[in-house]
């Protein structure tokens, strides 16, 4: 006999029933062949018992099917009494599907709630989509129907906190003449790291939205760069690293990105990942970007004309002294050496941890504290 489909999912006694019926079987007889109770028989037929696989067994050589086929009825049955109309798992499947909701949740990025639709309905507001279905847009460029942002969910949730910390500052409005000149500025910063403290002031008074958030394990973001409008230029930085070289020529790599106006006409942020790699890999406004940096911590010529003049001896005395010379900070000429000679073990004790100096006075959310 052919295994039947039913349109509507009855239990297995409804089946039962009928092939008594066909065979002209009683109940008793039934249970006799089984050499089961009647009771059983009669439980089977009225739902009030599952079909076990001993009891389907019994069932397929009794009526010649399989035993799958008596389990298979069983099964569809016992799912059909299981309400989905309105379950809540699909739905949390989705959203953690698509943000790095534990994480955001823990960070107090997005207040937890037992309500569902109150959930959902904050998430939508962090990302500012009107529904789940729709792809969140980081600047004021992004179209309707614009695809959805090359990065992954833990680099988007990172960004969007961000944007909304950038959003809340009150800043002058941005010109590139007083980002030129505030770079000048930084300069006179490179020779201690307790001077970093005064960078966020120095940017903002350029118009630059500078804002320290924390990285999220995995998203391997070192800065990004993008604009909120077209006189409103962000950089965001993780200081992922807290060393001394990394801060500046992470600062400095964004700088850039805002004073060559990338992004400044796209929907598309400019997010940096382990910077420092191989620039043949780079696109030309990256390269540019790591220029720029490296000019700014060490100017290019004069580490050259250090490396040709001592190589191989380097030893730290000759280093100190040449980063007094230049007036920066020894750590920020450790960081470019070891670059330029792949030792990343050379004199690591001068590449000072800078995060307790400019956290203080600066925009910033994570390392233990949350920003409201």
């Amino acid at each position: 006999m052919s295994a039947r489909v039913p349109a509507e999912v009855f239990p297995p006694g409804e089946f039962l029933r009928e092939e008594l019926e066909a065979r002209e079987w009683s109940q008793q007889e039934l249970a006799d062949i089984l050499d089961r109770p009647p009771r059983l028989i009669s439980e089977l037929i009225a739902g009030k018992r599952a079909v076990t696989p001993e009891t389907a067994k019994g069932l397929a050589e009794a009526f010649g099917t399989s035993a799958e086929y008596w389990m298979s009825l069983e099964s569809q049955y016992q799912l059909s009494k299981v309400k989905t109309e309105h379950s809540s798992v699909a739905r949390k499947a989705n959203l953690y599907s698509k943000f790095p909701v534990r994480e955001m949740l823990r960070r107090g990025w997005i207040q937890a709630s037992e309500n569902l639709d109150v959930l959902e309905q904050r998430f939508c507001d962090f990302f500012n989509i009107p529904t789940l279905q729709d792809h969140p847009s980081l600047t004021h460029y992004a179209k309707k129907t614009d695809v959805a942002l090359d990065v992954t969910s833990l680099q988007l949730a990172w960004l969007f906190r961000v944007r909304l910390m950038a959003d809340r500052q009150v800043i002058t409005s941005y010109k590139k003449e007083k980002l030129l000149a505030a770079v000048e500025s930084l300069k006179n910063l490179l020779l201690s790291a307790e001077e970093i403290r005064h960078v966020p002031r120095l940017l903002a008074e350029a118009g630059v939205r500078l804002v320290f958030v924390e990285a999220i394990s995995g998203s391997k973001i070192d800065g990004a760069c993008f604009w909120l409008s077209e006189d409103k230029p962000v950089i965001g930085m993780t200081l992922r690293y807290d060393r001394i070289d990394n801060f500046w020529f992470v600062l400095r790599h964004e700088i850039e990105h805002v004073l060559r106006e990338d992004g400044r006409h796209s929907d598309t942020p400019i997010v940096d990942l382990d910077l420092g790699s191989a620039d043949g890999e780079l696109d030309e406004c990256e390269k540019l970007a790591n220029g720029a940096a490296q000019e700014f911590c060490v100017p290019v010529k004069q580490l050259n004309d250090f490396v040709s003049r001592v190589q191989p001896y380097f030893s730290e005395q000759k280093v100190i002294l040449f980063a007094q010379r230049i007036k920066v900070h020894p750590g920020i000429v450790v960081g470019q050496l070891q670059r330029k000679l792949e030792r990343h073990d050379f004199l690591r004790k001068h590449q000072v941890k800078v995060r307790s100096f400019v956290l203080p006075s600066a925009d910033a959310d994570g390392w233990g504290s949350l920003s409201s």
